[in-house]
């Protein structure tokens, strides 16, 4: 298996890290999450132009053609800076849902707007009450005379604040079905928030809102979870990078900040502590690397992206914990980016499953196996 980077991939990462690098500092970054809209229109308007809101999109769709190691590496980058941007809410996981259920004229309508940051998108999924895996779901859609109609409600959504456009996954007869809602239209109410980690999210409410089918009004069941399993590996990645700058913040403090006339890094301890910290990096940084190859093999497997987001959750755990308590009172300051990484880190653990629900989900799975590791 060939772990190297091809020369297009390395481009491709520096490019963006380059953006990001130019336009978030610490501070910079506290400034724009705490504007109304919470990221930046003009480094959205980037992306778009470098392709990155259309990178997993197909090239006739109007995207790059990219894969899910190009996804990696350019949420990895997103991760490592804080980038607030939706990259992934509104525009890669609502397109992997349109570019695999979705007619060819919404293909080339949606898509191509998506790529050219003109259309946000966002997918109204999870419901009040209801932990991952959702088997089905509560709200529902009715077909009347002159088209459908949908009654229920969605929350969390992720970004659903700015979102143009809403996927909507509602009961059908056979299973589930996605719809296209505009969040606008009579009959829903939506509630915008900030969340703690200084992103954005929506919760929503339908009464007979008017919906147009995503493609076919048939069972989408299969391309839910695999949209949602790239979506697994993709915030995978980007806690990745949030714990490699974490983990570099922490060894520059050890190395600078003295107590008792020394440097902080003279205390084996701490060191051990720090080391500690890179062996969770590491388990993690491999099993995100599994979860997206896995994807770029044409393997979806709920397992191994739930296999992932475990170790994720629990690397991500220690790393932040150490990284504040390594860091002393200054960790817990709002001037100092290493809070605002866990608090980031938090969310990804919380989103599209918590430790204890993947653990509970790969338990079913027990029996298959041999020997099994907890």
């Amino acid at each position: 298996m060939d772990f190297e980077l091809t020369p297009e991939q390395e481009m491709l990462r520096d490019t963006v890290r380059e953006v990001l690098s130019r336009g978030y500092s610490p501070e910079r970054r506290n400034e724009v999450v705490g504007t109304t809209l919470g990221w930046d229109p003009k480094i959205w308007a980037t992306f778009a132009e470098i392709g990155l809101l259309g990178l997993t999109f197909a090239e006739e769709d109007g995207g790059m053609g990219a894969g899910p190691i190009e996804a990696m590496l350019v949420m990895t980058e997103i991760g490592r800076r804080l980038g607030p941007e939706p990259v992934l809410d509104c525009a890669l996981l609502p397109g992997a849902l349109i570019s695999a259920v979705g007619g060819d004229a919404q293909r080339k309508d949606l898509l191509g707007r998506i790529a050219e940051g003109e259309l946000k998108l966002a997918f109204a999924h999870g419901e009040p009450g209801v932990r991952w895996p959702a088997a089905d779901t509560g709200t529902q859609a009715v077909r009347e005379e002159g088209g459908w109609r949908l009654t229920g409600r969605k929350h969390p959504v992720s970004h659903g604040d700015c979102a143009d456009l809403l996927i909507v996954s509602a009961a059908i007869e056979g299973g589930i079905g996605l719809f296209l809602v505009d969040p606008t239209a009579p009959g829903v109410r939506r509630t915008a928030y900030a969340t703690h980690d200084g992103l954005r999210g929506a919760s929503f409410e339908f009464d007979g809102v008017a919906a147009e089918p995503l493609g076919e009004a048939v069972d989408a069941s299969a391309a839910v979870q695999g949209a949602l399993a790239g979506a697994q590996a993709a915030l995978c990645a980007e806690a990745v990078g949030a714990m490699e700058e974490s983990l570099r913040l922490t060894a520059e403090y050890l190395k600078t900040r003295k107590q008792f006339g020394v440097a902080l890094r003279s205390f084996q301890t701490l060191t051990q502590r720090a080391a500690d910290m890179y062996v969770s990096l590491e388990l993690a940084r491999g099993m995100s690397m599994y979860a997206s190859m896995s994807l770029a093999d044409g393997i979806v497997d709920p397992v191994v992206a739930s296999r992932a987001k475990l170790r994720i959750g629990r690397s991500a755990k220690h790393i932040g914990e150490e990284a504040i308590q390594l860091h002393g009172g200054i960790g817990m300051t709002d001037e100092y980016p290493v809070g605002h990484y866990t608090a980031r880190l938090t969310a990804i653990e919380h989103t599209l499953g918590d430790s204890t629900d993947h653990l509970r989900y790969l338990g079913g799975y027990v029996a298959d196996y041999q020997m099994v590791e907890i």
